[in-house]
């Protein structure tokens, strides 16, 4: 898996961080380890978002089920948008899984 395939995510942090992550040609490990520690930080604050996203769809299902609430509006919105999320960062994930297992086929 070619890095590039990073570009075609529609995530803007995970955009900014690989443009970011390519704009300096020379790099020592000290920016080289900056760099992974952004991209890593960016993966991490977008499962905390999804769990937020489950964690808010799970309380408007609760409220809803106790009738607390009459809005489904906002109970569909919540649930959409914790799917979406969940869709988002599983599909990350496969793809960080693939360059894995193509990074360890190599031959050296």
């Amino acid at each position: 898996m070619d890095i590039t395939a990073l570009y075609n995510i529609s995530s803007g942090a995970i955009q900014t961080a690989a443009k970011n992550a390519t704009a300096g040609v020379k790099t020592t490990s000290n920016e080289s380890e900056d760099t992974f520690g952004a991209i890593f930080q960016t993966a991490l604050d977008n499962i905390n978002q999804t769990n937020s996203y489950l964690s808010d769809a799970e309380n408007e299902e609760l409220k809803f089920a106790m009738g607390l609430t009459q809005n489904t509006h906002d109970l569909t919105i919540s649930l959409e948008k914790a799917s979406t999320a969940l869709q988002y960062t599983v599909a990350v994930r496969d793809r960080l899984l693939e360059a894995y297992k193509e990074l360890m086929q190599m031959q050296i």
